[in-house]
C-alpha cells in the first residue's frame, strides 16, 4: 500500500527540493506550518528532531494517506544553537564570530506515513572546521551569496560557502545540504518505495 502513496516534500527550501529531484521520483512539495523557536535548554540535535517532525505532522491534515518528508537543521557553535541569520548584518556578525572555529550542524530527517501513522526519524551530525576569516572575506561572500542569510550559520556549503570551510567530517555529504539523503533512502525502503 504504502509504495502506491504520493510522496510529500515539507519544506519551502530550493535546496532541499533540489536535493530530492536528484533521487529521480516523483514528489510534490508543500510549506509546513510550524513554530520554530528553539525551547529552553534544548540541546541541537533535539531541536532539529522536534522541528522536522513537527514540519511533517503539521501537513498530515492535508495529506492524509502520503508519505510526508520534514527536515530541519540546527548549527551549533561554543554552546549554543546558531539560527539564519536573515539580514546581511546578523551573517556578518554571525561569520566573524565563527572565523577559524569548529561547528557541529544537525540535519534531521523524519518521514511520516499519514495513512498508518508510522514514524522514521535521524538526526545527521556535521561537524565543519571554518577558514580563518577577515572582514573583507565575509563581505565578498555575502555580496556573491546573498542567499546565505536563510541558511543555519549564514554557510551554503552547496555554493561559494565551500570557500569557508577547512574540514567536513560527515557520514552523508548531503546532509549539510540539508536533506540526508541516505537516511531517506532507507527510511523509504521501508514504506516499499525503491529508489532504484
Amino acid at each position: 500500500m504504502s509504495e502506491k502513496l504520493p510522496l510529500v516534500l515539507g519544506s519551502s527550501s530550493v535546496f532541499r527540493r533540489a536535493q530530492l529531484e536528484r533521487l529521480g521520483i516523483a514528489f510534490q512539495t508543500a510549506s509546513p506550518d510550524f513554530d520554530e523557536t528553539p525551547l529552553a535548554g534544548e540541546g541541537a540535535r533535539e531541536t532539529a528532531l522536534r522541528l522536522a517532525e513537527g514540519k511533517a505532522r503539521s501537513l498530515a491534515g492535508r495529506f492524509p494517506a502520503a508519505l510526508v518528508i520534514g527536515a530541519d537543521q540546527v548549527a551549533w557553535c561554543g554552546g549554543r544553537q546558531l539560527g539564519k541569520p536573515m539580514n546581511v548584518a546578523a551573517a556578518q556578525q554571525m561569520l566573524a564570530a565563527l572565523s577559524g572555529k569548529v561547528i557541529e550542524f544537525y540535519s534531521a530527517i523524519v518521514l511520516l506515513n499519514t495513512a498508518t501513522g508510522r514514524v522514521q526519524r535521524h538526526a545527521d551530525k556535521t561537524v565543519v572546521t571554518m577558514r580563518e576569516l577577515g572582514e573583507g572575506d565575509i563581505r565578498r561572500y555575502l555580496e556573491r551569496e546573498p542567499d546565505a542569510v536563510y541558511c543555519a550559520g549564514a554557510a551554503k556549503s552547496e555554493g561559494l560557502g565551500a570557500a569557508l570551510l577547512a574540514r567536513i567530517d560527515s557520514t552523508d555529504p548531503n546532509a549539510l545540504i540539508g536533506l540526508p539523503l541516505f537516511r531517506l533512502i532507507d527510511f523509504l525502503r521501508n514504506e516499499g518505495v525503491e529508489i532504484l
